[in-house]
């Protein structure tokens, strides 16, 4: 690996960025056009519930199967039957729009359909990136990953209204559709070595191989643990109160600031770990998800929207700082034939808070009041980081030594 080395020198890698970047591009139009295509139909707010409820649980259905069959099978290959799986299903969902004889029990099952798909093809495609670069520019690879799928959100986002407002709901699925199908194109091009087929032991003792690997690491299991608290606290404090909050005392269009300046605090935390490469990575990145902290508690203590903007910003940097430490951390430390079932089992620990989070918040916070709660959610948020680095498995875990051969090309 020369000095000038860079991760996009390194063509595999170019697609795998490509495709994902391609596919968070149209997931951020789905976000938005299926809640007016919903709307649309004359659902309600819980009628949306229950579309994105059954996305949410297909998702944690098929994420451990999805992790065994990402170390089982060639990634690129996983991805690439995800993407095209996912083309067609949403495809059908736009039609259906587009044609007039969707449903919303329609969405609902084939939104429950696409969130297999999702988790099937998730860990494989976090799990592939250190088989398309060389050791020593995982660290900018993971970074440049994170920064450019960011992006695609914010502009997705950014987009979606006005995709519906100008050519309707469907059509924008139908985006969504071809999005997919142009990042299994990318996917297709991704050639990197496979690993060593695993011995067949069954679906139970390979997701329990998988168990043990995150057993085997105190930092690994702990901060899963800590990401499901996370989860749990911080997701109805920012999909419930947050709008509500905000909105009340500093107008709505306050809130899609207070976003906007998270997402800025993600993009300068990925700009900012290109550069700084702590030894300690993992301790790094734990101290700096304290500031997530920030946006709870400014929503919560002040009506000065510098004050809520600043919290949103920081706590975009800071998780970003942790997330590419964390995500570094496990590629580097874990075995690479178990990589995909760890990462479906930190994933599990998300999918499966996030959604009791945004059903115990709503009363929890009519019962303490919602800023008394927001201040709650940081308190956790600040403890629980603090619980973490009593570890000394978190606090002295170092990065490994850049192996300085090339990345092997397949034959």
């Amino acid at each position: 690996m020369s000095a000038a080395d860079h991760p996009l020198r390194h063509a595999s890698f170019r697609w795998l960025v490509t495709g994902t970047t391609t596919n968070l591009l149209g997931s951020g139009i789905a976000m938005v056009a299926l809640a007016f295509a919903v709307l649309d139909l004359d659902g309600d707010a819980t009628d949306l519930g229950v579309v994105i409820g059954c996305y949410a649980l297909a998702e944690v259905g098929a994420i451990l199967f999805g992790g065994v069959l990402g170390d089982r099978l060639p990634r690129n290959v996983m991805l690439q039957g995800s993407a095209a799986s996912a083309a067609v299903v949403q495809g059908v969902v736009a039609y259906s729009l587009i044609g007039g004889w969707s449903t919303i029990p329609l969405l609902a099952v084939l939104g429950a359909l696409n969130g297999a798909l999702s988790a099937l093809g998730g860990p494989s495609s976090s799990a592939i990136t250190q088989q398309t670069v060389p050791a020593g520019l995982l660290q900018q690879a993971i970074s440049w990953r994170r920064i450019s799928q960011n992006i695609a959100l914010i502009v997705g986002n950014g987009v979606a209204g006005l995709l519906v407002v100008l050519v309707g709901s469907g059509w924008a699925l139908a985006i969504d559709a071809l999005t997919f199908a142009a990042a299994g194109v990318c996917f297709s091009r991704v050639s990197v070595v496979p690993l060593p087929a695993p011995a067949r032991t069954g679906l139970l003792r390979d997701v329990a191989a998988g168990f043990r690997e995150v057993r085997r690491h105190t930092w690994l299991w702990l901060l899963i643990l800590q990401a499901l608290l996370y989860h749990l606290f911080y997701g109805g404090a920012q999909s419930v109160l947050g709008p509500i909050v905000v909105s009340d005392s500093l107008g709505r269009p306050a809130w899609g600031w207070a976003l906007s300046a998270m997402m800025l605090g993600f993009v300068t935390g990925g700009l900012v770990t290109l550069r700084w490469r702590p030894k300690n990575a993992l301790f790094v990145g734990t101290c700096f998800l304290a500031l997530t902290a920030a946006f709870p508690l400014a929503m919560a203590m002040s009506d000065s929207l510098a004050v809520v903007l600043v919290g949103a910003w920081l706590h975009g940097f800071g998780l970003e700082i942790f997330s590419v430490g964390w995500d570094l951390s496990i590629q580097e430390q874990v075995e690479p034939d178990k990589l995909a079932r760890v990462y479906s089992f930190d994933m599990i620990g998300s999918y499966i808070a996030r959604p009791v989070g945004l059903v115990m918040t709503g009363p929890i916070a009519a019962l303490a009041g919602n800023r008394a709660w927001l201040t709650v959610v940081g308190a956790v948020i600040v403890g629980s980081v603090l619980v973490a680095l009593t570890s000394k498995d978190v606090r002295a875990l170092e990065r490994k030594q850049a192996d300085p051969e090339p990345v092997r090309q397949p034959a």
